[in-house]
């Protein structure tokens, strides 16, 4: 859908999603599967891609990614709960280093989520980093110039009210690392991802959602750019 323009989800109550948790099988989801295509895997692809396309000029370095909305169907494998659908919506729009040899466990310039569990928030980064890219991370962070770059870059996105997360944060210092190091906070990650506050319920249905993560995106380019030029692989 790369022409279709974003006028908001189905509803600001997420009302399929909780029918879908109640309804957890596959019969139902068959019969009702137009419903979540039309009303939530469509829209956050095309709400993705018109932010892509305003945003695309703010990272001169990297290479946005088509939108990527993920799969509904949970992968159930290793998992207790067997429960085969998921109860919210997401998707990415990835940053690729023009010199990178790999896609895999590319940082996100937007990660959109939209559902039940953990209701709507968009996020910036790279929320966990394979050991490769982690043992780049913290070279960048050791590194006096680039360490204290993405230091002021991540003291600025939290003073604008984003949240640092991490798939993991360590309680001491990795080996060899100074735990009074200057960075000691970074060094402990295994990510580095920024996550903007919660958004509206007002906006799901609004196509001023577009506007919203565009400013947002925009506020971490610095922090995108640095992952993508620090840990590609």
């Amino acid at each position: 859908m790369p022409d279709a323009k974003f006028t908001g989800f189905a509803d600001q109550g997420l009302s399929f999603f909780k029918k879908l948790a109640k309804h957890q099988d596959r019969e139902w989801f068959k019969l009702h599967k137009a419903e979540y295509i039309e009303g939530w895997h469509e829209p956050m692809e095309a709400l993705l891609a018109n932010v892509r396309a305003r945003v695309d000029d703010a990272f001169p370095y990297c290479e946005l990614a088509p939108p990527k909305v993920f799969r509904v169907y949970k992968d159930t494998r290793f998992s207790k709960d067997k429960t085969p659908y998921k109860t919210h919506v997401a998707g990415i729009l990835m940053a690729e280093s023009r010199g990178a040899t790999s896609v895999t466990g590319v940082p996100a310039a937007l990660y959109m989520h939209v559902g039940l569990e953990d209701g709507a928030f968009a996020a910036h980064g790279q929320y966990s980093l394979n050991p490769e890219q982690l043992a780049k991370f913290r070279a960048g962070v050791l590194d006096p110039k680039r360490g204290a770059a993405v230091a002021k870059i991540a003291r600025a996105l939290e003073k604008a009210g984003f949240t640092l997360g991490a798939a993991e944060t360590l309680k001491k210092a990795p080996r060899g690392i100074d735990p009074a190091h200057p960075r000691a906070d970074l060094l402990l990650r295994k990510g580095l991802m920024a996550m903007g506050p919660a958004v509206p319920k007002a906006l799901l249905t609004s196509p001023k959602l577009v506007d919203h993560l565009v400013r947002q995106t925009k506020k971490t380019v610095d922090l995108v750019t640095w992952l993508v030029e620090t840990t590609a692989v």
